[in-house]
């Protein structure tokens, strides 16, 4: 069967002013910063092979992103050349009637975490983050309740809350050190005794709703942390078994955490369409209705990121507003789940120019962007290392080159021993931003770009 040509490949490739022969030689230099060394070989004739219709590894499909992205100043994605997984294929959809024991025990090898092959894990499928069919969630809470135990360990309360402290200590590596730091351990752990206690006996239908609530919140983490890694994939998947768990415990605020979670990544990710359905599944019914005012607050500002990419400005706006005020009626005396103690008003901020930015709104982002560096808190330092390249970046979009230089040197100087997919990300953007400026930027833009090269060639 003769093979369909790509004709998005092919206009990319136009668009780029670069000829085949060149495509190719910018692939092999990316794939070498990448540490990619069997895609150095990279030629002409594998690129003319792409472009009549020859689908490219996984991995090379996404140094070829990489490298359009570089060229091109903005962010290329599989879908934009013709490179998106097939809407029938197993990357392309989630499973929603798993067994969620069984695939607790399948979480080894896809949690490890390489930032030197992590290009070859960003496939992401607007597909597969679909939401479940309805009356899924009565039917899955409903199965939940008479599932037969296959082990004969009485699961106690005192499992319950050793599952929460740990929730809460890989929560704190996330934040200070990135989603890369402690995934292996993470993934042990669900894998083996969590996946145990889902197996197990329950002395009460209290215990059991206890147990699989704080396994839902565990998994969630281990989406999160993928998601912070770049690992696309494997957290929508993640997000999927989390969210199946939260039915089973009849937990709709903690489903509504999921979905924003999930719209957060399709964000992100540009799917606009996907990132607005997930955001508004999060907020529907009683998955907004019984959230608590900090985690309404958090559900709304991501719903507002989703209207923003989406073009509803108006719609955007009000729902930061609708925000903030959740967020100010968060009571010291009402009790939040411990999933929301991270967002504040520096996690506000940051979102709000996310969106601001997004809406087109350079200097009133520049300003919330700045309220949330000066308002965050010190064990965050992951966020706080984004939000401060983010800053420069609508610092450079103004015209603020000095600035912007300024900005990104504190941003790199908070990266230091992070492993995090989004902090790298904003150093790649920061080196596209620069590319263009840094003969008129003088030796401060030369040496920022030496000094996030050097940090792109070492970041692990």
């Amino acid at each position: 069967m003769a093979r369909e040509r790509n004709t998005l490949l092919a206009s990319v490739i136009s668009e780029s002013g670069w000829s085949q022969s060149q495509l190719a030689a910018s692939v092999t230099r990316v794939a070498v910063e990448a540490g990619a060394s069997d895609l150095a070989a990279v030629r002409q004739p594998h690129v003319a092979m792409w472009v009549g219709g020859t689908r490219p590894e996984p991995r090379a499909a996404s140094i070829l992103c990489e490298t359009l992205s570089r060229r091109l100043g903005r962010v290329v994605t599989p879908a934009h050349i013709g490179l998106a997984p097939p809407a029938g294929s197993d990357d392309a959809r989630l499973a929603w009637d798993i067994d969620t024991a069984t695939a607790l025990a399948d979480f080894g090898d896809s949690m490890t975490m390489n930032r030197r092959t992590a290009l070859s894990s960003t496939a992401y499928s607007a597909a597969g983050a679909a939401l479940p069919p309805p009356a899924w969630w009565e039917r899955t809470r409903d199965s939940a309740r008479t599932r037969t135990p296959r082990t004969r360990l009485m699961v106690t309360a005192g499992h319950v809350a050793a599952i929460q402290d740990a929730g809460r200590f890989y929560s704190g590596q996330d934040q200070r050190l990135g989603g890369g730091a402690g995934r292996t351990a993470l993934a042990a752990y669900l894998r083996t005794d969590v996946a145990a206690y889902l197996a197990s006996r329950f002395p009460s239908e209290e215990v059991r709703r206890d147990l699989f609530t704080a396994a839902a919140e565990l998994v969630y983490l281990a989406g999160w942390t993928s998601f912070d890694t770049s690992e696309h994939a494997v957290a929508q998947k993640q997000f999927g078994v989390a969210l199946r768990l939260a039915a089973e415990a009849d937990e709709p605020a903690l489903a509504g955490h999921i979905l924003r979670a999930a719209a957060h990544q399709a964000v992100d990710l540009h799917h606009p369409r996907r990132a607005l359905e997930l955001a508004e599944g999060s907020m529907a019914e009683r998955r907004y209705k019984l959230a608590t005012p900090r985690e309404r607050a958090l559900l709304g500002v991501v719903h507002a990121r989703a209207l923003a990419i989406s073009g509803q400005k108006r719609e955007a706006l009000a729902a930061l507003t609708r925000a903030s005020t959740n967020l100010a009626a968060a009571d010291p005396g009402v009790e939040e789940p411990a999933r929301v103690s991270f967002f504040s008003e520096a996690s506000l901020a940051h979102e709000s120019a996310c969106t601001l930015r997004d809406l087109g709104d350079l200097k009133g982002a520049e300003v919330a962007f700045r309220q949330s560096v000066r308002t965050r808190a010190l064990p965050y330092a992951r966020t706080h290392a984004v939000t401060l390249g983010y800053l420069g970046q609508v610092q450079a979009g103004q015209g603020h080159l000095d600035a912007a230089c300024e900005t990104w040197n504190r941003a790199l100087d908070a990266m230091a021993g992070i492993r995090s997919g989004r902090t790298r990300d904003t150093v790649v953007q920061m080196r596209r931003s620069l590319s263009p400026i840094k003969g008129r930027g003088g030796s401060a833009a030369a040496d920022l770009d030496q000094r996030a090269r050097d940090f792109l060639a070492h970041v692990v």
